[in-house]
């Protein structure tokens, strides 16, 4: 791949556009690469309990840093981890998701060093995933944000169908692989770059509904804090979406450190205990197992990730039940 081609590949990976076999084939090549290279990026001071570790700053994009869920498990992998040092974690410049992404990729800057999105095959391409679920796959059920004076265009969906027969207008950010998912599955969708406008469109009738995660959408309202923004009951979208740490193609020794954490947090329970703690109250509040739940197709997925999300929604119950107790 030349050096052209690689330029308009990054910027096409807040998108999330799917990819050939040839290129599903190179992500589990390169995969194994990058595992062989993680392998050796144990830090020189792991081994000579002589010299102490320098303390590491890591710079998370300023959403992730802003929510209480994401900043905790970042930290939590960064905790179980002290073989590394002592750690500071910083707020990102207010970066949009598709910029923040491409300056992961480009892997020259210190503008961001860790962001969780969600995933998809382009991304898995040129940026380094940590591909574990931070959110037990939450993030792929959505439920819409609406105004209360439309609250009444939702009544009576139940299905892809309805929706797309209703004429509902979902909005989402123009870089985010929600986007070409919704659009292929029918939906007409209407987008902006940054996330806080959207709010501001979704209040102007610009569309109907803000699709948002139910991973998340508590935490938006409550920034918001806005009376005229409310969730409807009725029906939730679902579809494989796994939600990842990425960092940069080359940054083996945060990608290692993040997964051993990870791994370890999965391990003594203290990930479980994350999840409960972080979104069982969500799962509850939004009466998840009480709703119509309208499946949609994801084929822009790595085949690695579509097993995580297709795995996530055959075991919905069961999340649903363990996240109620």
């Amino acid at each position: 791949m030349d050096s052209e081609q690689t330029r308009k590949r990054i910027q096409k990976l807040g998108y999330g556009h799917g990819l050939s076999a040839c290129d599903r084939l190179s992500v589990r090549l390169m995969a194994s690469v990058a595992l062989f290279f993680v392998s050796l990026s144990t830090p020189l001071w792991a081994a000579d309990h002589s010299v102490n570790p320098p303390l590491q700053d890591y710079v998370l994009w300023y959403r992730n840093y802003d929510s209480p869920a994401i900043y905790a498990l970042v930290s939590l992998a960064l905790q179980k981890t002290p073989e590394y040092g002592d750690f500071r974690i910083l707020r990102s410049q207010e970066l949009s998701q598709g910029r923040a992404l491409r300056e992961l990729a480009q892997n020259d800057n210190r503008l961001v060093d860790i962001a969780n999105v969600a995933t998809s095959a382009e991304r898995e391409v040129f940026l380094t995933p940590i591909p574990v679920p931070v959110d037990g796959g939450l993030l792929g059920f959505r439920v819409c944000v609406v105004t209360p004076e439309n609250l009444s265009l939702f009544e009576g969906i139940h299905s892809l169908d309805d929706l797309r027969n209703r004429g509902i207008r979902i909005g989402q950010g123009s870089h985010w692989p929600d986007t070409p998912v919704l659009i292929e599955n029918g939906i007409t969708v209407i987008t902006h770059s940054r996330y806080e406008i959207l709010f501001g469109m979704l209040k102007k009738n610009r569309f109907d509904c803000f699709a948002r995660g139910v991973s998340e959408v508590l935490n938006d309202l409550e920034i918001q804090n806005d009376p005229g923004l409310i969730i409807e009951p009725g029906f939730v979208l679902a579809y494989p979406m796994p939600s990842y740490l990425f960092v940069g193609p080359e940054d083996h020794p945060t990608a290692h450190r993040l997964q051993l954490g990870m791994e370890r947090a999965i391990r003594d329970g203290s990930f479980g205990v994350f999840l409960q703690q972080y979104y069982a109250a969500a799962v509850s509040a939004l009466n998840l197992g009480g709703r119509t739940m309208i499946i949609l197709d994801n084929p822009f997925l790595s085949d690695e990730s579509d097993n995580v999300g297709r795995q996530t929604l055959r075991n919905l119950r069961w999340r649903l039940d363990l996240l109620d107790r």
